[in-house]
């Protein structure tokens, strides 16, 4: 067995077996902790958000508003595997693929935010900046602290590795290829563009990722969405069926094309849930370093602003592509085996808007990756700080990861990518085991925050309080 293949067996275990089990089961357990807070704060929490847009929140250097922290998270969630990995999961796991992706993103809700308030809680400062994020919060909520030290800089290098180094080559990748393809660019004119424009965005610190992804991240998110708001309209005919297949495909997946799919309930479920927590990010550790850093009152309403991204990410961005393969004709076609899996989504656009379909996918596609870069360069970087605050290794690592986007026009970025989801799996493991042990922080200081809420008090949260580690009582 050559190296390539060994990856892939290992991933195989790893995400469709292993985290596929921990991960929902991290879902339904925080779930039940703080008793269904999908259906009571997610819509109210879109409404404050919109408020303080409104206001224009001020911030301190260093910091992020929480739009922009949102914006941050939603740019490192949202990259090809919500276009080419959801397409990939339907065409595996059939239609029903796609309603265990929305189970996986209603559950991931309740995991994002208890890391969102775990890196709020146990937040700190280093060298004058705000810092947090898995590894401060397992090494400070954690008790044993030989365990903890194991775990929080196991976590820390695996970040490292897979979101400043593997992943950001491969989304290098993904970008040059699009520009290649789309528009004839030469890959070499834009790699030199994109590490350009990187290292101008990573240089000016949190403030300017932040104000870049709250620029960048909304624009492509709404014309991406309104290409499949289209594609519904004008197939508008298709959308009960479509439905029909979803939710039928979901447990009698057999029943559709008279079974020529060969694909049984497990194998929906499957696909569905891994794509579903690999498009989310939900428990992987990755989002939490941006809402750590971002400026509120309270934990618990940060937790809400990651909860809006988990949906933002599942229920709106990878159901688009859904519908979009379903109903422009490219999945029949796929069926037929007239296409491939990788290109589902582009001939579906292409079936819609013509000629200006393929490129307008690349470009967004494009977008999508220049955005993950941004935030996967900043989320390492935070764990590079946790290991050492030396300057000069900051220096050397951004060095490192603008290599990383310059070689990335050369890879092959098939097993590239399976070594980034192979790193990025195994970090989610010391992040989930954490989520275990601290759902009981997340759930004290949550009836922290809705104690004061019944009673008419100032929503504020005292950051010095921590958890009696002998009395398990705050104080």
């Amino acid at each position: 067995m050559n190296m390539v293949n060994f990856v892939q067996s290992f991933n195989n275990v790893l995400w469709n077996y292993i985290l596929l089990i921990v991960l929902i089961g991290c879902g339904v357990y925080t779930t039940i902790k703080l008793k269904f807070p999908q259906f009571t704060r997610l819509f109210p929490a879109m409404a404050q958000l919109i408020r303080d847009i409104k206001n224009d929140v001020e911030v301190e250097e260093g910091e992020m508003t929480p739009f922009q922290s949102l914006s941050t998270a939603v740019a490192a969630q949202v990259g090809t595997g919500n276009i080419i990995g959801v397409a990939t999961a339907v065409a595996m796991g059939g239609p029903g693929a796609a309603f265990w992706m929305i189970i996986s993103g209603f559950f991931g809700m309740t995991v994002i935010f208890s890391e969102a308030v775990l890196a709020q809680k146990y937040r700190g400062e280093r060298a004058g900046e705000v810092v947090g994020g898995p590894a401060y919060y397992i090494q400070k909520g954690l008790k044993n602290k030989k365990v903890s030290k194991f775990l929080s800089y196991t976590f820390a290098v695996l970040c490292i590795f897979a979101l400043g180094v593997v992943g950001v080559m491969v989304q290098s990748n993904a970008v040059v290829t699009s520009f290649r393809d789309s528009l004839g660019i030469n890959p070499l004119i834009s790699a030199v563009v994109l590490v350009g424009i990187v290292s101008g965005v990573i240089l000016g610190g949190a403030n300017r990722i932040g104000k870049f992804t709250e620029m960048i991240v909304p624009t492509m998110a709404v014309l991406y969405i309104l290409g499949g708001l289209i594609t519904v309209v004008l197939n508008i005919d298709l959308l009960i069926p479509v439905l029909r297949d979803i939710v039928v495909g979901a447990f009698k997946p057999e029943a559709i094309y008279g079974g020529a799919l060969g694909i049984g309930m497990q194998t929906a479920i499957r696909f569905g849930l891994a794509r579903g927590l690999f498009s989310n990010e939900a428990g992987m550790g990755s989002t939490p370093h941006s809402h750590a850093i971002a400026k509120t009152d309270h934990p618990v309403k940060q937790g809400f602003i990651a909860m809006i991204g988990v949906f933002m990410s599942t229920f709106v961005i990878c159901l688009t592509t859904v519908m979009m393969n379903l109903m422009s004709g490219s999945y029949g076609q796929y069926v037929n085996g007239e296409i491939n899996q990788i290109i589902m989504t582009q001939t579906g656009f292409s079936n819609v808007f013509g000629q200006l379909g393929g490129p307008f996918l690349s470009i967004a596609l494009a977008f999508f990756s220049l955005t993950t870069i941004v935030g996967w360069s900043f989320f390492a970087e935070a764990n590079v700080k946790f290991i050492t605050s030396n300057k000069w290794v900051l220096r050397v690592f951004r060095l490192i990861v603008f290599g990383a986007l310059f070689a990335g026009q050369y890879i092959s970025g098939e097993f590239v990518w399976e070594l980034a989801d192979m790193a990025m799996g195994m970090m989610a493991l010391p992040n989930i085991i954490a989520l275990f042990f601290l759902t009981k922080d997340v759930v004290e200081v949550y009836n922290d925050y809705k104690y004061k809420e019944k009673n008419g008090l100032e929503l504020t949260y005292d950051y010095n309080i921590t958890i009696n580690p002998d009395t398990k009582t705050l104080g």
